[in-house]
């Protein structure tokens, strides 16, 4: 991989992590239109880079991050967070398999678009604007509803939000813990992903994530400065989400993710 190719992936990741458009869906499909060889080390990139999409949320929020009076903020998260580290662990070889899969990704996101499109009509009458009003029974579900996003293509994001919105929160207050959720969730999948989990595995070449960061200069060169990009442009893309998302609401997400989906369809089952 080479540091131009490393710098638009990063990009497109800090555009699209805490966005409802599914970051894994636009960075496998820039990787694939950039031609790039779909090697263990471009998948082990394209979840640590998160990384750097971590720092951008605790760096915005630092003041509810570090607030160690309200300890039930984090038994919140952890709580929220373990539906997802038990699932995702049991489905890890499913889920890796997944994303090869352009054609059902694509078809995720043309779907995930329309449920998009009517969710606003759906929570009408939001009565929770503030994580501090929210129980952890709450957090729980909402953690449920972030294990739908292990079908690439659905949105972490997306899935959260919608499942906060489920619980009475409000939008802003939805989005905001989705972001608060995305912190230790997106910190146990780099972790995993770079310390635990043996990428080609039954292969030749297996290796766990830092051995093959840490195999060349570049790859070393690829996986920093993907993580600054990524730290940089999740921190723009934060702030701005909270205020369109209040503004028009699901559907203009809604209709992007059918029209790209759809795009994508076509071109996948074209010219793949």
């Amino acid at each position: 991989m080479d540091i131009l190719h490393a710098i638009i992936i990063a990009i497109i990741e800090g555009l699209t992590e805490f966005l409802p458009i599914s970051s894994t869906a636009h960075m496998g499909f820039t990787a694939n239109l950039m031609g790039m060889e779909e090697t263990e080390f471009l998948k082990m990139f394209q979840v640590s880079i998160q990384f750097g999409a971590i720092l951008a949320v605790v760096a915005a929020y630092w003041k509810k991050f570090f607030d160690f009076t309200n300890l039930n903020f984090y038994y919140k998260l952890a709580f929220a967070v373990l539906p997802a580290l038990g699932l995702g662990f049991l489905l890890d070889d499913i889920i890796e398999n997944l994303l090869g899969n352009q054609i059902a990704i694509s078809a995720m996101l043309v779907f995930g678009g329309i449920v998009l499109l009517f969710a606003d009509s759906w929570f009408k009458n939001p009565k929770i604007d503030d994580e501090k009003e929210m129980t952890i029974k709450k957090a729980v579900i909402i953690g449920f509803w972030q294990c739908l996003a292990m079908m690439p293509g659905t949105s972490r994001s997306a899935a959260s939000i919608i499942g906060g919105m489920t619980q009475g929160l409000t939008r802003k207050a939805a989005a905001e813990f989705s972001f608060f959720l995305a912190v230790p969730t997106m910190l146990a999948v780099t972790v995993y992903s770079i310390f635990v989990k043996t990428w080609g595995k039954g292969t030749p070449n297996a290796a766990k994530g830092y051995e093959m960061i840490f195999s060349s200069s570049d790859n070393i060169v690829a996986f920093l400065v993907g993580n600054v990009v990524a730290f940089i442009v999740a921190l723009i893309a934060i702030k701005s989400f909270i205020g369109l998302l209040n503004k028009y609401g699901f559907k203009p997400w809604g209709w992007y993710r059918i029209v790209v989906g759809i795009a994508l369809l076509i071109y996948f089952y074209k010219f793949q």
